[in-house]
């Protein structure tokens, strides 16, 4: 896959990547594609070679507020996949307060233009449209996301994480040709993981490029990588957590060093969020809302109120959306929905 950095507030998969000690990202053609065979996966950037100009469309559009202009994403996104050599493409189009498609209908209308690029190129696509209102997971950051990651595909149960990831795992699947329906897809997925192979992938693919696989085996040996405050409910905030936004959330953890305000802007690797609350989550004074990691010790008040301000406190619990999963959408069969991937 060849990937981009933090946009505005969402995340990005290089900056996560090269949170692991020593992931290099900037490989050339001849490593990509000898780690390619080695791994039977890889993960670049833009280089000097591949999809040049978007590097630095990449950036400019996170400064000159065309972020979430429906055609620039799509060149952007399209032009890094088709040149990766595929042939076949899996989407994850996100909806909501967390990503740039804030509505369903305007989600709806940058997957059918993705879908429609991939499809006059020759390259079957699927695109699923996700939920994107509440952060997905537990972590918001570079490196505390790679840790919950890690502890997924080691067998820990965050499920709106791995609802999202097995249908698009089974979507893959089908596609490439090793199972014939994405809930077989999705089943293979799981068995991967269960039996350790996902992980050991992972772990194969962090050497190849460079990274500290100690790090991943131990989480806890990453240097820097400890909490620097809570975040506690205020006096008044008692019942249940009725919304979490997550733009909110990920304007704060780009303030606490996990993204760029300016293009120039360094990325502290380990600065983000562990989340203690979420939706639906009961809530009284002094419970502990979230731990913050930053090194920017003297902003910490007004960090800490900042993530404070995105929960939403309410005397009754609220229900949550059955699924994350929200649409799947290809050239020839439109839009349908999809089933959750506990149905597996």
């Amino acid at each position: 896959m060849i990937s981009g950095r933090g946009l505005a507030f969402s995340g990005g998969t290089l900056d996560k990547l090269e949170s692991i000690p020593g992931f290099r990202t900037d490989l050339d053609v001849d490593a990509y594609r000898q780690v390619l065979a080695r791994c039977g996966l890889v993960m670049i950037g833009q280089t000097a070679e591949i999809a040049p100009a978007d590097r630095k469309l990449y950036a400019l559009r996170d400064v000159t507020g065309t972020v979430e202009f429906v055609p620039y994403i799509a060149a952007s996104i399209m032009s890094k996949k088709l040149a990766e050599g595929i042939d076949a493409l899996v989407l994850d189009v996100k909806c909501g307060r967390g990503a740039f498609m804030q509505t369903e209908a305007e989600a709806r209308h940058l997957a059918e233009t993705l879908v429609g690029i991939g499809t006059r190129f020759g390259t079957p696509t699927v695109a699923l449209m996700t939920d994107m209102n509440a952060p997905l997971g537990r972590a918001v950051g570079n490196w505390p996301e790679v840790v919950e990651s890690v502890q997924c595909l080691r067998g820990a149960d965050v499920p709106d994480v791995m609802e999202v990831t097995l249908a698009l795992a089974g979507e893959m699947l089908v596609l490439g040709g090793v199972a014939g329906s994405p809930a077989e897809g999705r089943a293979q997925a799981a068995a991967a993981i269960a039996d350790g192979r996902a992980f050991d992938a992972f772990v194969r693919l962090v050497e190849a490029q460079g990274g500290d696989v100690r790090v991943v085996h131990d989480p806890a040996r990453r240097e820097g990588a400890r909490p620097a405050a809570e975040v506690r409910a205020a006096d008044g905030m008692a019942g249940y957590v009725t919304a979490l936004d997550a733009r909110a959330i990920g304007y704060a953890a780009v303030d606490l060093g996990a993204g760029r305000r300016r293009k120039e802007d360094p990325v502290d690797p380990t600065a983000g969020l562990l989340l203690h609350k979420r939706v639906g989550d009961p809530v009284r004074p002094g419970d502990v809302l979230a731990e913050v990691y930053t090194k920017r010790v003297e902003a910490l008040p007004a960090l800490c109120e900042a993530v404070r301000r995105a929960f939403r406190v309410g005397p009754e619990p609220v229900p949550s959306r059955p699924t994350r999963v929200l649409g799947r959408y290809t050239a020839g069969e439109g839009w349908a929905n999809t089933p959750p991937a506990a149905a597996v």
